[in-house]
């Protein structure tokens, strides 16, 4: 073996029926090298890893839908990308993966997002994990536990709970395919993003069940969440997907702060809180009121991006998943079809928004987004458009590669995986759209039995 420029390089030749096992090793700068494992303690160490993984699998994936070897698998990756210690569940576990070959669009995924936080509780509970989604939200609240309703929740943590996640260019490293800059820290880490608030209290109320015996420090900390949304909801901020240009009213942000408040009032005498009860029912009902308001674009035929804009995001379609409205209201139905013929690519697959818009405050292009298509195929479902909702969800999963694995986004014109990899975002979306797709064909089958326990419920798991 030979090493040289950063690379290591071995060579060797093995025949059919013979296994070779490798392992890597690291020490710290000045500290001696480690003594190299045995084959007898690699192989000791694959078995047991093995054996693990099988044990997990048969204790917790117990989903029995369709796709189901689907789901488990994604259960799994969002098992593997959860750091045990803590709870804590990174976004992808690399750094600076192009969304645009050769772009500037490179970040550092290695950290954990609050947002993350509703989807995987969801996405958690379908694929049977509730052991795993409990430690999310402990991991969540314990990290972010600092912040107080005058001054906005941190938006992410490290793995261990660190603050500090400072971005900083390595201008030593080239880049995938010569994409730079290569990143380490994430500068989002201190945007201000007021859908935070929405994703802990949402992740909370799904938990509701398992949280019955808070102790008061955490009820007074998701109280204390809830009047951050009263006060602040009508501050601009940098959104879902953390642009780096000016912050706007964003739509999705609004909208959650509309969900922070309606889960604290379900919430609140179990959070010890009754009394604070009208006051957000009341900041509730002033965000509903803008959103429809202000949100909505009569001219476009749809909800858009921020308030008083005519530009389209997938974030809209967000609406009827969180319960806002219901799937068959009629400016949903139009939001949908806005968002399917103005954001699909010509592989199918659905964008974020029109990067040509500058909203986003950067150069360049991006790949399409694989959590907004799943969430396309998921209020497809909800809607009872069922057949198109399977032919979008089988669409999008047809881009993962040969071990199941999905990224952040995929290059319209070639179809090859883009950004940081595997991304949790893809394969919650995939597994929540999956679940909306099966309670949605259930219904279909019930109604058409005429069955009188059929109602208009949210496609949500308990």
């Amino acid at each position: 073996m030979s090493v040289a420029h950063g690379e290591g390089t071995a060579v060797f030749e093995i025949a059919a029926g013979e296994s070779i096992y490798l392992a890597l090793q690291h020490s710290m700068l000045g500290t001696p090298l480690p003594k190299p494992y045995s084959q007898k303690q690699i192989k000791k160490a694959l078995r047991t890893t093995e054996n693990a993984w099988r044990h997990w699998s048969e204790i917790h994936q117990r989903y029995d839908g369709p796709w189901r070897q689907l789901i488990h698998h994604s259960g799994c990756v969002l098992e593997a990308l959860s750091y045990q210690p803590t709870g804590a569940i990174v976004a992808a576990p690399t750094t600076s993966l192009p969304e645009q070959i050769g772009g500037e669009r490179n970040w550092d995924y290695r950290f954990s997002w609050v947002r993350d936080a509703s989807f995987t509780m969801q996405a958690l509970w379908v694929a049977a994990c509730p052991d795993e989604a409990h430690e999310f939200f402990g991991f969540m609240t314990a990290a972010a536990a600092h912040s107080r309703p005058e001054r906005p929740l941190q938006i992410m943590f490290g793995i261990r709970g660190e603050h500090d996640l400072s971005e900083r260019v390595l201008p030593q490293l080239s880049g995938w395919k010569g994409s730079r800059p290569v990143r380490a820290g994430n500068g989002a880490w201190d945007q201000p993003q007021l859908d935070v608030y929405g994703e802990i209290l949402d992740a909370a109320f799904r938990l509701r069940r398992q949280l019955r015996d808070l102790d008061q420090g955490v009820s007074d900390f998701l109280a204390d969440l809830a009047d951050a949304a009263a006060h602040q909801w009508n501050q601009k901020d940098n959104g879902i997907w953390e642009i780096r240009g000016e912050p706007q009213h964003f739509l999705y942000s609004k909208l959650m702060c509309w969900v922070a408040l309606d889960r604290a009032v379900k919430l609140a005498r179990q959070i010890h809180a009754a009394d604070r009860a009208p006051e957000w029912e009341a900041a509730a009902r002033d965000i509903r009121e803008a959103i429809l308001e202000r949100g909505w674009n009569e001219e476009i035929g749809a909800f858009t991006q921020h308030f008083d804009s005519a530009d389209l995001d997938a974030a809209a379609l967000m609406l009827p998943i969180v319960g806002f409205l219901p799937a068959s209201d009629p400016r949903v139905l139009a939001t949908l079809d806005a968002v399917e013929e103005h954001l699909t690519d010509s592989r199918g697959l659905l964008l974020r928004y029109r990067t040509d818009t500058g909203i986003d405050g950067l150069d360049g292009e991006e790949g399409s987004f694989l959590l907004c298509t799943f969430w396309l195929a998921q209020v497809s479902a909800m809607a009872g458009r069922t057949e198109h909702a399977r032919e979008v969800f089988e669409r999008a999963t047809s881009y993962a590669n040969d071990v199941g694995l999905l990224s952040e986004e995929v290059d319209s014109a070639t179809g090859q995986l883009l950004g940081n990899f595997p991304q949790a975002f893809s394969h919650i979306g995939l597994v929540n759209a999956a679940w909306a797709i099966h309670q949605a064909e259930r219904r279909a089958k019930r109604l058409a039995r005429g069955d009188p326990r059929i109602s208009s419920g949210s496609h949500s798991p308990p």
